[in-house]
């Protein structure tokens, strides 16, 4: 798990750390949240929410920082709701937002219009003024179905953009070599993908994720946010968002990183690589 590195211009035996934030965009407490940790340094990208509520604010306050798209078909809490951006009957569920549950996704959605919603939710990104760096997915089961990762392959193709994908142990639930599907079509995603435990996090946890990471390229995703009246209610898993902003901010984990030796990285330096790799590769396979 070392070739990714090693491309990027590390020694084969370097731990290499891409912290990101999924979910800009999803609210006005995770948007304060997310640019405060990129512009601090203590995160590196992040990852926008399209449909969600929050997300023309996001655009708004958007500085050039590295955010790639958060390619989004669910809305998976109860009370806080929202849907397609384009006209998709069968990716929505009976009260007029996205399916709340990837079973739902898999059992209804017609996939030229999760094709054509996940496309629109990248030309919106880009229209809306984001140097688009990478794709990921919210709730990212949902392409452990062969014919929805095959949609997500094609765009980031299509854009040339790398991805995050599921590790090595939900590979093996999905019962398919995506990974290995993947680098065959050129496309570049982190060797390991890490989240904390089940328990609030705090600096002292992700420091000793950080002081566990392999060799290779590891991305440790987080969702923070600050804590408002507005996060309370829209989300049952509000205290674990603001742990998250709490811990990335702390000076323990900067400090962490830098006693480990671990290379700090992002996904526009994956983003830089593929698409000079890409480039590479046509100009090879263009008639002499």
């Amino acid at each position: 798990m070392t070739a990714l590195a090693e491309a990027l211009g590390y020694a084969p035996e370097d731990r290499v750390l891409l912290l990101s934030c999924d979910d800009l965009g999803f609210s006005h407490a995770a948007n304060v949240a997310v640019y405060e940790v990129l512009r601090s340094g203590a995160a590196s990208s992040a990852a926008l929410m399209i449909p969600a509520p929050w997300a023309r604010e996001a655009a708004a306050e958007y500085r050039g920082e590295d955010v790639g798209v958060h390619l989004t078909i669910n809305a998976e809490h109860d009370l806080y709701r929202w849907g397609p951006i384009t006209h998709s009957p069968s990716l929505l569920d009976g009260d007029g937002g996205f399916p709340r549950t990837v079973a739902d996704v898999w059992e209804h959605a017609d996939l030229d219009e999760v094709r054509r919603e996940w496309r629109a939710q990248i030309e919106r990104a880009i229209w809306w003024g984001f140097d688009v760096s990478h794709l990921n997915v919210h709730l990212a089961d949902v392409v452990l179905r062969a014919e929805f990762f095959d949609v997500l392959a094609d765009l980031a193709e299509d854009f040339c953009l790398p991805v995050r994908l599921p590790d090595e142990v939900e590979e093996q639930r999905a019962g398919f070599p995506l990974r290995k599907l993947a680098a065959g079509r050129g496309l570049l995603a982190p060797d390991h993908v890490l989240q904390p435990g089940p328990d609030l996090p705090s600096a002292h946890e992700l420091a000793e994720l950080v002081a566990r990471l392999p060799a290779g390229v590891s991305e440790l995703h987080l969702h923070p946010a600050i804590d408002t009246p507005e996060l309370r209610a829209a989300t049952l898993d509000w205290e674990r968002r603001v742990a998250e902003r709490a811990a990335i901010l702390d000076p323990l984990l900067r400090q962490a990183i830098d006693e480990a030796g671990v290379k700090r990285t992002s996904y526009r330096h994956l983003r830089q690589l593929m698409r000079a790799t890409q480039g590479s590769a046509r100009e090879d396979a263009a008639p002499r």
